[in-house]
């Protein structure tokens, strides 16, 4: 007896649900065969594409489906999730305006779609869709950590920390629970020390399954001032990480050096764009400098300004380097794609840029982009738009690198995990500092860390002026700016200025005795 297509789809839909993805695939196969115009075909299979990591096959598949049934929201959601994967944010941003409303009775694709909106940079609308998922489908464990996260980056710190709580409650073992856990509040005691401790007591997991919570006691730890055991919890995360990393610090050194030889001064004098640019009427702020060294504080304070937004950190000048050079690689950057996009119009890069921004683009003369790694950009960024603001900040160098030693960072930062490591690249950072300075010279505008902490209105009045600026007094109200912050600072900003974290490394002496060492023998003042 032939199985007609809806059985067929009840079929897959089982073994979606027992992630057997052999079958739903032979009866994607199946449905198709028996229906070429089957929009529930083309979405199974955009299903088996997403779990195979194949993105532009499952966004073909997803596409077909929508484009066959403009009624099919799960499509619509889905084929956004693999547009973000691609970095298509703006066919996300309009393909979820469109299909939101309704999924009030799908708690799945809100929560997705409320993910998608995060990944995008946009929490403030995710936020409303982890709600409902939640209202939906009460003691989901992940919709209820989406809607922490998501209340994290928004502020909420108070709700988020009840409901990672609650999830450690249910979920004792969730090691990423008690990383976010212990991110939101200093440590009073060792009570959540010793859960913690328990269960690694009672794990059996290698090292690298045990990161986020050698981060978590490390941290608090650090809060009870116990600084021995603090960096030796520091020590085993970065081990940890360095173990399964595959990582060649010389390949980042690479990549600064041929920055350096490309991006000269007589390149940048050359070519120099002239014409207008989309949406030339607002002005970029770039703000940039190493990880951990007061970019999100720099940029809140300039945020808060009645002329000034902000669009977070967004890997968008990257992608469009990447692009432009039309270099074949899966890496992110490398000195290939260095070599080649210098050889192009910048037009094409300001163009490319705003044009990938568009849906995260109000009205306001000025936007600020402070994705910290674009410090290795500064020289197109300088020859696409001459009229942007560079801001770049300077940090204690033992404070900066062991501050980013003991964080959790993505791909761009593997430098941080290993001492050694990070002493090496920060040399080369170093040198491609002085190297910004001397081929940009004033267009860099530069700020202390420890200035601004501890002078922060003298210091605000003096940036917004060479930023071309009034003061506003809204700038020294950071801490109460609404908008949200997706950063490793999101939970920091939403408190004035301290400097709690002023000479901090000095508690940790002895063990970053080598480091310190390493940049005195370079030249570098630690002190």
């Amino acid at each position: 007896m032939s199985i007609n297509t809806s059985q067929m789809s009840e079929i897959a839909r089982r073994a979606v649900r027992s992630q057997d993805w052999e079958t739903v695939a032979a009866c994607a196969t199946s449905i198709l065969q028996q229906n070429a115009d089957s929009a529930e075909g083309y979405f199974l299979s955009g299903l088996v594409e997403r779990v195979s990591n194949r993105t532009l096959r499952a966004i073909q598949a997803f596409e077909k489906a929508l484009q066959l049934d403009t009624r099919r929201y799960d499509a619509a959601i889905e084929l956004a999730n693999q547009y973000s994967v691609a970095r298509r944010n703006t066919e996300v941003s309009q393909l979820l305006s469109q299909y939101v409303d309704k999924l009030d009775n799908s708690p799945m694709y809100l929560d997705l779609a409320g993910s998608v909106y995060t990944e995008i940079g946009l929490p403030e609308k995710a936020w409303p869709l982890f709600v409902k998922a939640n209202q939906l489908q009460a003691g989901v464990d992940l919709f209820q950590a989406n809607l922490a996260a998501c209340g994290v980056y928004l502020g909420k710190i108070d709700e988020s920390r009840e409901i990672y709580k609650t999830l450690l409650e249910r979920f004792p073992n969730h090691q990423r629970n008690h990383y976010d856990l212990a991110r939101l509040a200093k440590a009073q005691d060792q009570t959540h020390i010793s859960q913690m401790q328990k269960v690694l007591q009672n794990s059996d997991a290698e090292p690298s399954k045990n990161i986020f919570m050698y981060y978590a006691l490390g941290k608090e730890f650090e809060d009870l001032e116990n600084w021995q055991q603090a960096f030796s919890y520091y020590q085993k995360a970065g081990d940890a990480v360095c173990s399964v990393a595959n990582y060649d610090v010389a390949t980042d050194i690479a990549m600064i050096d041929k920055v350096i030889e490309v991006c000269d001064a007589d390149w940048l004098s050359n070519n120099t764009i002239k014409s207008a640019t989309k949406r030339s009427n607002q002005s970029p702020i770039f703000i940039v400098g190493l990880p951990r060294t007061g970019t999100t504080l720099a940029e809140r304070i300039v945020s808060s300004h009645s002329q000034v937004e902000s669009v977070g950190e967004t890997q968008f000048l990257q992608k469009v380097l990447r692009g432009e050079s039309r270099v074949q690689t899966i890496e992110h950057m490398n000195p290939e794609i260095i070599a080649a996009v210098a050889q192009i119009d910048p037009e094409l890069i300001s163009a490319g840029y705003l044009g990938e921004l568009d849906y995260r683009l109000g009205e306001s003369a000025f936007f600020i982009d402070k994705l910290p790694f674009n410090f290795l950009f500064l020289g197109f960024i300088a020859k696409a738009w001459p009229n942007a603001r560079i801001i770049h900040l300077n940090r204690n160098p033992m404070d900066t690198c062991f501050s980013m030693y003991k964080q959790v960072f993505t791909w761009a930062y593997k430098f941080s995990y290993s001492l050694d490591d990070l002493g090496k690249y920060y040399l080369a950072y170093k040198r491609l500092h002085e190297h910004w300075q001397e081929v940009l010279k004033d267009r860099l505008i530069e700020v202390e860390y420890e200035s601004l902490v501890s002078d922060t209105e003298n210091q605000t009045r003096i940036l917004l002026d060479k930023l071309g600026l009034e003061f506003e007094q809204g700038c020294l109200n950071f801490d109460k700016n609404t908008a949200p912050s997706t950063t490793a600072s999101s939970v920091q900003i939403r408190e004035k200025t301290h400097s709690r974290s002023i000479q901090r490394w000095i508690q940790f002496r002895e063990q970053l005795q080598a480091l310190k060492t390493q940049l005195e023998n370079a030249g570098i003042k630690v002190e």
